[in-house]
Order: C-alpha cells, then sequence, then structure tokens
C-alpha cells in the first residue's frame, strides 16, 4: 500500500488512481516514452491497462520511446493488441508480437545506438513527448521520482514530456535510495566534459526531475520482477570463459593490461552471462564494470569479494538482488551506481576509463564485419543496442559466441556477413569455444 514513505507530499495522494484509468489518459497519435531498461524498472500496470482496453475498444496508435527494450508488459503486450505503430530505439528476439510486426511492416521501426537516444529526443529530432509513464521507488516532496531498478532515458525523457504517470512499485525496497546518480548534459555549444574520472565517480542526482505540475496520475504497482532465466552454462561456453581468461592474462603478461584488468562491459546474454560467471573462479580481485546492463553474474562476483564497484544504467530482473540490498544496503549502495543510458554508453566516459567491451554476436566473416541484429540480412532479431557505443570506443573490444549454431549445422564465421552492424573498424578480438582470433593490426589477408 502506498503510504507518506513513498508519497511524500500530502497532495500526490489525489493523483492516485487504477492503471484503467490512466490508461484513458494515453489517446492517439501521443508519442509515449517510457522509463526504465530491460524488463527490470519499467512500468507495467499501466500498459497492460492500455493492451486490455485496446482488446475491448477502438486502438489508440502511438508512437512507443524507451532508452533500450524494456518490458514485455509494454512491448510484446501492446505490439499484439497494433497499439504500436512506430517503435525506437531497442526490442528483444523474446518478444515475438514486436518482432513480427517489425518484420512485417507493422511497426515502423528506427534501430539507434542507445548513447544517441537521449540526445535525439533532447535537440527535438523525434518531436514532442505527450506522455512518460516511469516506475518509481518513490516521489519527493517537489515531485520530483526516485528510480527503482533501472533508468534509461527517463531522465531526458521528464524533461521533456508535457504529461506524466508515475507507477509507485511499493515491492522495491526504499533502500534504493541513493544508489541512482541522474545527470544530464549540457546542450552544444555549451556542453562540458561528463566529469567521470573513475569508474564509481557520483556526478549528479538521487532524482529525477519531474515536479509537481506535470504528474497526472500516480497507480500503486506491486508485480515481482520476473526471475532472470539465463541457461547454466555449458561446456561450449566454459571453454570461451576458459579462452577469455587465457586472453587477459597473455595481455597482462605483456603489459598490456594492469593486473586487476580495466573496466569491463558485457552485453546482455546467455553466453555473455556464461562468460561472466568464468570470471568466479578466476584470480581476478577488485573488478569494475562500466556496462548498460549489470549481468546476474556479477551479483555473484560481489557476494565474493571479487568486484569493487558496478557502473550501470540497470540491475538484473532477479528477486536475489533486491533481497541482498535489503540486507546490507550500504554495501551495495557503495558498490552500484545507477546512470542514464546516455552516460553508462557515453562514448567519451567509455574512452577515458578504458573500457573492455564484450559482446555478442550472430556472424562474423574473415573481413572482421559483425552482424548482431539480422538473420539472412533480413529478418530482424535483435537490436544494435549498446554494443555500438562499446565496441568502437573500448580499450579492447572483443566478441565472444559460438563458431557454430544448429547443432554444428551453420557457422557462425562466413565469408561475408548479410547484414553489417560493427565494421572491420571497430573491434579487436573473437573468442569462440575454438580459441581467440586476434584481429589488431592485421591486414585482410591475414584477418582471414
Amino acid at each position: 500500500m502506498i503510504d507518506k514513505t513513498r508519497l511524500r507530499n500530502g497532495r500526490l495522494f489525489d493523483l492516485i488512481m487504477s492503471g484503467d484509468e490512466a490508461a484513458k489518459m494515453i489517446t492517439n497519435g501521443m508519442t509515449v516514452a517510457c522509463g526504465g531498461f530491460t524488463s527490470t524498472g519499467c512500468p507495467k500496470v499501466v500498459p497492460l491497462a492500455l493492451a486490455r482496453a485496446a482488446e475491448n475498444a477502438s486502438c489508440p496508435k502511438i508512437t512507443l520511446l524507451s532508452g533500450g527494450s524494456v518490458g514485455p508488459e509494454v512491448e510484446d503486450e501492446l505490439a499484439r493488441v497494433g497499439v504500436i505503430v512506430r517503435r525506437a530505439p531497442g526490442t528483444r528476439a523474446a518478444y515475438r508480437h514486436m518482432i513480427e510486426a517489425i518484420n512485417s511492416g507493422d511497426i515502423a521501426y528506427y534501430d539507434y545506438h542507445f548513447s544517441h537516444m537521449a540526445q535525439m529526443v533532447d535537440y527535438g529530432f523525434l518531436g514532442p513527448i505527450d506522455m512518460l509513464i516511469i516506475e518509481a521507488t518513490a516521489i519527493t516532496p517537489d515531485g520530483h521520482v526516485i528510480p527503482t531498478t533501472s533508468i534509461g532515458a527517463a531522465p531526458i525523457y521528464a524533461r521533456h514530456a508535457k504529461k506524466v504517470i508515475i507507477e509507485v512499485n511499493t515491492t522495491q525496497p526504499l533502500e534504493l535510495e541513493g544508489i541512482h546518480d541522474i545527470y544530464i548534459p549540457e546542450r552544444p555549444p555549451r556542453r562540458n566534459p561528463i566529469p567521470i574520472y573513475r569508474t564509481g565517480d557520483r556526478i549528479g542526482t538521487s532524482h529525477i526531475e519531474v515536479g509537481m505540475e506535470r504528474i497526472n496520475a500516480i497507480v500503486e504497482s506491486e508485480p515481482v520482477e520476473p526471475l532472470s532465466k539465463f541457461a547454466e552454462p555449458n561446456e561450449e561456453s566454459k571453454r570461451i570463459a576458459k579462452h577469455l581468461i587465457d586472453f587477459f592474462r597473455s595481455e597482462i603478461r605483456a603489459g598490456r593490461l594492469p593486473q586487476k584488468l580495466l573496466p569491463l562491459q558485457s552485453g546482455v546474454g546467455n553466453i555473455s552471462n556464461a562468460v561472466l560467471t568464468g570470471l568466479v573462479n578466476s584470480d581476478f580481485k577488485r573488478l569494475e564494470f562500466f556496462t548498460e546492463l549489470m549481468q546476474p553474474a556479477v551479483t555473484d562476483l560481489i557476494e565474493d569479494g571479487k568486484v569493487k564497484v558496478v557502473s550501470c544504467s540497470a540491475l538484473p530482473p532477479d528477486p536475489r538482488v533486491t533481497e541482498r540490498l535489503r540486507k546490507d544496503p550500504e554495501r551495495y549502495r557503495d558498490s552500484i551506481v545507477l546512470r542514464p543510458l546516455d552516460i553508462s554508453n557515453h562514448p567519451e566516459v567509455i574512452r577515458r576509463l578504458g573500457v573492455i567491451a564484450l559482446n555478442a554476436a550472430l556472424e562474423v566473416d574473415i573481413y572482421g564485419h559483425a552482424n548482431c541484429t539480422h538473420i539472412m540480412g533480413t529478418r530482424m532479431v535483435n537490436t544494435i543496442g549498446g554494443s555500438g557505443d562499446f565496441m568502437r570506443n573500448g580499450y579492447l573490444s572483443i566478441f565472444t559466441m559460438p563458431s557454430t549454431t544448429k547443432n554444428d549445422a551453420i557457422s557462425r564465421i562466413v565469408s561475408m556477413v548479410s547484414h553489417v552492424d560493427h565494421t572491420e573498424h571497430d573491434w579487436h578480438v573473437l573468442i569462440t569455444e575454438q580459441g581467440v582470433a586476434d584481429l589488431r593490426g592485421l591486414s585482410h589477408r591475414e584477418r582471414a
């Protein structure tokens, strides 16, 4: 139940309503922005209410913007009932209705690098934001939002949204307050350097600025975040992890990496999570992560005392994380910084910190081009997400993937990829279960 620990201004209680009532505020032709990132920390009640309403009445058509992919309650349910007609900048292969609508042309989809999305909105390139739906742990006396377990592009959307609907998630611990670091860069030509010089630097506020005057509805939300369903590491992924750790050790011996490595970034997925699981049993200590989504394996590294600090835009959708936060809030607030996506993925900071980028690909070719998003060049299954931000700007840029798929029937190493997301100029090393292909300084023929 929402109480004054969640709503810290008495006037806010007058704005409480059901998800069904709030959903009526979303009308045809609106551009609706969504806070959060992946299935964690994004709104759920209002989008599901809007989907139900669309099944029983005329369906509003909206443009849906977010920071990256968000939860199935937003993406897949609204795509299923035909509410979404335009979408940016991310989605997931698991969202079948969304992927099918994009590939059929029913949804006009544009795929941006995650670091670009907020500034595209801030510059006015994507038009006005009619409505923002955002999840909150609490709302301050001034009407500002203390987020839950992710941020995405919500700070910029909150700056530009005409109206705001806030879902207050009463299952999220109040101890989340203080873990967020909200910073919005100035616009050119008055843009200053982003003053992050160490992974854990805090440069902003603990809340997202909204203001009492633009809050149109408050909806109580009591969903429990779904447990992350990452596959257990198989022998193939264990071999990839071993090759990666051996490669790191060789770079340390060569004097190209420090003993504790440099800040690590990891893409989303089973392979990436399995690779990080391999670090649990390694001798690396006091690791740092500067990434967009904190993988579940990283929480185990924190518990084992192997991680010094994690900077990210979202915690994993795993109830164990929030339970650990409740039990030891000071430890986790000291260890984790949650940032907006345009800061967690900003090329300037990635380059300055010397981030080691670890991402997965669908296929790579013998020239060094990588395809992460389209099967046979036409059928989209993934978004480019933040991989381009990190691969082009990382100190070391590494793709990890199995060398084959479909029970070894299809090679992932091809003569020419059918779709190019990362050119030969953007990354350095490929690691499969077969071994390490270090492409640094090689000609085309040497790469092949």
